[in-house]
């Protein structure tokens, strides 16, 4: 995911996107934990996906941008 379709979305849709992409993170560390997890760079980029809207969501906070 770019950065800029994180800004073009709406507050909801980015906070139901969140909501989602954490349940997503904690499948993918339910089955690393059991030994089914083939890619595990895939925890790292749904983690920077989550940053990524926190990080577009505290800028509209703040007014920046």
């Amino acid at each position: 995911m770019k950065i800029n379709d994180v800004r073009e979305k709406t507050t909801e849709e980015l906070n139901d996107q969140i909501y989602s992409l954490k349940e997503q993170l904690f499948n993918l560390r339910r089955k690393k934990a059991v030994g089914q997890l083939e890619n595990l760079s895939e925890i790292k980029r749904v983690r920077k996906d989550i940053a990524r809207i926190y990080t577009v969501l505290k800028e509209r906070e703040l007014g920046i941008k």
